[in-house]
Parts: structure tokens; sequence; C-alpha cells
């Protein structure tokens, strides 16, 4: 995937294609790419600043088979091969770490948007349950290795870039890396006016990570991270708006001026050490806090969260040619939340005002996850790979107003076990072909649990299913030519349907079952045009089938229709022309049409966006550097609706399907790093 094609784009050896043996991001007994049994996207840190700096969607929608929409910097929706596309707002059903630090909370949700760009090392993307390590998730897990180092010695780096509709983002990190430790900590602030009313973003965030008490067997690893946000919403819009007046907000959050914002912290440590041999142990702790304010056309919402855990895993030689990796992971996460009437109606427009309380509950999940794997070599050509996961989730839901609503429940969901089977032929060296079986789950939120009265449904059960996966990775002409192909098929059963019965309150019910199937294939070829110039054009195409196998809702009989928010087919393409210190970058991205709701009566238009970025890295003096870039974004400007609400109701009016994409905007900038 695009894993190998980005490393690979930076240098022609072999060691390219290998991920560093780092505990925070390793979800296999082999530190391979090309060893591991299973469709993996590698995002570099390259990748991720061939846009603006700023948005972390374009390379992320780079890797095939993953969908990520983005109504705005602070609404957006991560699907893998269809899993998690019909959430009504934000990701779930995949799970995410910074580090060893769950970013997915109790309750299912995962936002990865806040951490800038800048101070990730890379991102890894498994594509369905094939990781017994991060827990077997039907859609897969998101592993983001942060920055803990830097250059030899001393460096610094500050970049600065503006972009169309007040966009400003200013970043300065310092690194320090010697024989006995490292650091690195980074600064950013963005903000931007947004094209759309009601849209005005801020951010800031100070990231903190390095390693302590390096010595040949062991080493301590710290990490955190302190993210404050405003940001206004300008929601969803319903069809007439968004092809008049795209820049509209919906009217009811502009006359509110809703927004969301918060401050949250995460941090963790983790010990890596040599325990006897070849057996090493990798043990983290971690905790994370967020404050929250949302105030909603329909209420105010603030909720506390925090969440804190362990983990720990052993990997070695049981003898010659067979390794393990085994381990245990413990999170238990909680809120506090209420609800308050806004009377932004009665604020002679000035926005939400809090009135009584309406509401109020406290939420916890503790979350149990033991792991095993088995590497096995038979021969120089086969090897066998195996894993299992055991999976132990509870949750409780208190009710602390009104009065009259006081309660308290609690409630156990069954153990899941979820093992997985490979096998690997090595044609060669740098070729691998593989087959995979693997069971995955997808636990609901704690909101699905309930019933319309706000009491537990001990009916609900977990999604699971069983995915099937061929596939293989080649290097070809002299390793000029990086090629991979991987086929799917999954099926799950007890289907979770959040049904809205209230502005912000949905009911869960198991109402059938999916499947999810498709091809991806990509590759990239390395031209040496001259002993300075190179151009590295790179494609990947996902073509797939998502479709309800069996589904009654409502006493409506959806079956066989496509899976509401997925698109059939997406594709990718793009090159990189590199000239001494002149680069040029482009990328083209297809989405096919997208089914809105699950009667498949109204569909999104397909689109196209194409992007370019261009720019000089020079020499300033010894050991400084210089960077001056600029580009434009959605050159053709394509009018299009960069992400949907699946199923939006229309209570009061036409259903607000629509988040629209941002129009032909510019950007540029420049970075200065130094190495003392």
């Amino acid at each position: 995937m695009v894993a190998h094609i980005s490393v690979f784009a930076q240098t022609d050896s072999i060691s390219s294609l290998r991920l560093e043996p780092v505990t925070i991001s390793r979800f296999h007994v082999s530190d391979s790419l090309l060893d591991a049994p299973a469709a993996i996207g590698v995002v570099s840190s390259a990748d991720l600043k061939r846009n603006n700096n700023v948005d972390i969607s374009p390379a992320i929608n780079r890797i095939s088979g993953v969908l990520m929409q983005s109504g705005s910097l602070n609404t957006n929706r991560i699907s893998i091969r269809g899993i998690g596309a019909r959430t009504p707002f934000g990701t779930n059903k995949i799970r995410a770490f910074y580090g060893n630090i769950p970013l997915t909370s109790g309750d299912s949700e995962t936002t990865i948007e806040d951490i800038d760009v800048e101070i990730i090392n890379k991102v890894e993307i498994i594509k369905g349950p094939l990781s017994s390590v991060y827990g077997s998730g039907l859609g897969g897990a998101i592993l983001i290795d942060p920055k803990v180092s830097g250059p030899n010695g001393n460096s610094g780096r500050i970049s600065s870039t503006v972009g169309s509709f007040g966009l400003l983002k200013n970043t300065a990190t310092y690194s320090l890396d010697s024989k006995n430790g490292s650091l690195n900590i980074g600064y950013h602030r963005l903000e931007s006016d947004g094209w759309r009313q009601n849209s005005k973003y801020k951010r800031e965030g100070v990231t903190l990570a390095g390693e302590l008490f390096r010595r040949q067997n062991s080493k301590l690893t710290y990490f955190g991270n302190y993210t404050y946000l405003k940001a206004f919403i300008p929601s969803s819009i319903d069809k007439a708006t968004f092809d008049d007046n795209p820049q509209n907000a919906a009217a009811t959050w502009l006359a509110s001026k809703g927004f969301e914002q918060y401050d949250s912290w995460i941090g963790g440590l983790s010990y890596d050490w040599k325990v006897y041999n070849s057996i090493s142990n990798a043990t983290s702790v971690f905790v994370n806090h967020k404050k929250s304010d949302e105030p909603r056309p329909f209420d105010i919402l603030r909720q506390n969260t925090t969440g804190y855990g362990a983990r720990t895993q052993f990997t070695g030689n049981i003898f010659k040619g067979v390794s393990f990796l085994a381990g245990m992971e413990f999170f238990r996460d909680g809120f506090k939340g209420k609800n308050l009437e806004n009377l932004y109606q009665d604020n002679n427009g000035n926005g939400s005002l809090a009135g009584a309380q309406l509401s109020g509950s406290e939420q916890d999940r503790t979350i149990v996850n033991a792991f095993a794997q088995l590497r096995a070599t038979l021969s120089k050509k086969f090897e066998v790979q195996a894993g299992l996961n055991f999976n132990k989730t509870s949750f409780g839901l208190d009710t602390t107003f009104p009065a009259e609503a006081i309660s308290s429940e609690d409630y156990s969901y069954d153990g899941i076990w979820s093992p997985q089977l490979s096998f690997l032929y090595k044609p060669s060296e740098l070729q691998t072909i593989y087959v995979s079986a693997s069971r995955g789950f997808s636990m609901p939120a704690i909101e699905e649990t309930l019933t319309p009265n706000g009491t537990i449904n001990p009916n609900i059960k977990p999604e699971n299913g069983y995915n099937l996966e061929i596939g293989g990775k080649f290097f070809l002409l002299d390793r000029k030519l990086f090629a991979e192909i991987s086929v799917y098929r999954m099926s799950i059963k007890d289907l979770l349907v959040a049904q809205r019965v209230g502005d912000d309150q949905y009911v869960g019910v198991n109402a059938g079952e999916t499947l999810h199937q498709g091809i991806e294939v990509s590759g990239q070829y390395a031209i040496a045009i001259s002993k300075s110039v190179s151009l590295r054009p790179f494609a990947n195409i996902s073509f797939g089938e998502y479709k309800f196998e069996e589904f009654l809702n409502n006493d409506i009989d959806y079956s066989g229709n496509k899976l509401t928010g997925v698109p059939s087919t997406t594709a990718n393409a793009g090159l990189s022309l590199n000239a001494g210190g002149l680069y040029l970058l482009t990328d083209f991205r297809y989405v096919d049409e997208i089914p809105l709701n699950d009667a498949n009566s109204l569909y999104n238009d397909s689109y196209r966006v194409w992007n370019a970025k261009a720019g000089y890295k020079f020499v300033l003096f010894t050991d400084a550097f210089m960077e001056l870039f600029g580009g434009v974004n959605n050159i053709g400007d394509e009018k299009y609706a960069s992400m949907i609400l699946p199923n939006a109701t229309a209570p009061n009016g036409n259903p607000r399907y629509y988040y629209p994409g941002m129009p032909v905007n510019y950007f540029g900038g420049l970075s200065f790093n130094c190495n003392f």
C-alpha cells in the first residue's frame, strides 16, 4: 500500500520497506511490512506535509480502502472498507492510538485531527480485523507514531503557513538527541476564518516526547500532548442550499452561533527492557483528560472525560524460527456530563445562552484486552502467523438529573475471542503472497445500548464478523516498481443501527447483516531522469461492493441495498518531481457516488479533486536550511460534498445531507531548520 510507496519514495534501499522495531507502533511479531500478512497503509512524515501542513485528511485518503470525509477541520469521519460509514457524526468502530495512548474514548469515538501533522513521525493504518494486538476491531486500527527525537545533537525548526479564508499556522519545535536520551518539544497555533458562515477555527497545542535512561538493553519513553480548541460549527445543509449557497451555515446553528470548545491532555510513559536473552518487555501507563463545552441549537452539552490505563507485552523467540508476542491491555474511561437549555432565541442575536439544566449523567467503560501472536518459519519460502485476542468490556450508567430520574445501572458483555491465522509464501526475498482469515468485533457506543427512556438494553450485541483476505506485495523491474494487491471479503452480523429519536438522542438496535468485499491495487514507479532529477508517479484504486445482506429497520426491508455512506470506487494518483532542491507535487483524487440513505433513493454525486504544491529547499549556511513552498487545492474549483450525513432526518424541513467541500484555495509558507 502507500506505506511502502511513501517510504520507498525517499530512498532506493531495501531497508526503506521495514518499520523500525518500536513498541508503540508494533502490531505483529514481524517488524517488516513485507512479512506482515495484511494490507497496511503507512503515511510518512513527508506524506503528511505534501499539502498545507494543516489538514491530515489528504494524506489519510491516499490509502486505498480508507475514506476520511471532512466537513471542516473539526468535523470528520473515517471509514475503512465501509466500516464506520453509517456513523452519524465523527468516527467509531476504528481504534486509534497516539504512541501507546488510546485516542478512542470509552464510548467508541475517535479523534485524530487535533494532533499537529508536523510532529507526527508516521501513521500506520491496519485495515480490517487483522491485529489481535490492537483489539481486533472490524474496521482496523490507526497508529500514530510521535516524533521522539531529531538529528543527533540539537536542532530547531520554525515554520509558517498562510492561506485562503484567513488560514494562518505557526509551528516551532526543538529537538535534542544524545547517547543517553532525547527530547522533542513542539508548539503550534492554527487559525482560520473558514469559508462558510460560522466556521471560525482556533487551535493551540504543545507536544512533548522523548527517551530517557537509554542503555543497551533498556530505555524509558515519555510522550504527552495538550490541545486547546474552539471551533464554530456551520453544520450540514440541504440540497437547495448546497446547490445555490454552499457557504451558508445551517440557519439554527448560525443563529445560536454553535461551537465546540475544549481543553485536552494526554500523557504516558513506556519502559522497554530486555528480560532475558531474546525475551523483551514493553510496559506503558497513560492518562487522558478532556473538558468540553458544546452549545448546539437544541441544548448545551458540557462534559468532563477522564481515562487511564496500562499495557504490557512480551516479545521474543521460543526457539529457532519461532517468535512470539503476548500481553495485556487495561483501559478505563468515563465522563460526567450535563445538558442545559440554550436560550439563544432570547439573547438579542448574541448567540448561545445557558439556561436551566435539562439532564445529567455519568458513564464509564472498562476494557480488558489479552492478546498473543506467533510466527513460525517453516522454510525459506513458507511461514505461518497466528494471533488471538480476548476482550472483556463492561460499563456503567448513572442518571444524576433530574431528581425523579436518578438511577444507576451496570452491564457487562460476554468475553469475545477473536482468532487470526495467516500463511505467507515468499517467491523471493522481495516478494510476498499471503492468505489470512480473522474474526473481529465492534462494541456499541454507550448511547446505542440505551432504550428510548434512557435505561440499558441488555439485548444489544456487539457487531462481529469474519474476514478473508488474499494479497501480494512485489518489487519488480530491479526494484524500480513496487506493486501491491489485496482482495478481501468480510461478512458482519448483528449490524448496529443508530435510530434517531431526538435532536441528539439515538437508540441502537441489531438490525441485520452487511457484506464488505473488494479489491485494492496500488503501485509506484521510480524514474531517474538524470543524476539530480527524479520522477516518481504513484496510483492506487479501490473497487468495493458494500451492501446490506439482511436489514430490517422500522419494519422496512433494505436487504440487498448498497451500504449507506460508502463509495464503490475511489482512486488516487500523483507524482513527485525532484530536481536538486526544487520539487513539484501533484495529487488527484476520485470518489464515486455515495448512497445518502438506506433506501438508496438519493446519492451524493461523484467528484474529482486536483491539488498541487511546489517548493524549494536550499542551504543558508552550514547546518541551516530554508524551505519556501506554495500550493493550490481543488485546482478545478470542483463543487462537491466533502462529507455527508447518512440518513439525515427532516423534522422541520428538508433533510440536511451535505457538508460542502472547500472551493479553490491557496496556501504558501516557509520553514527554517537549524542543527547546532
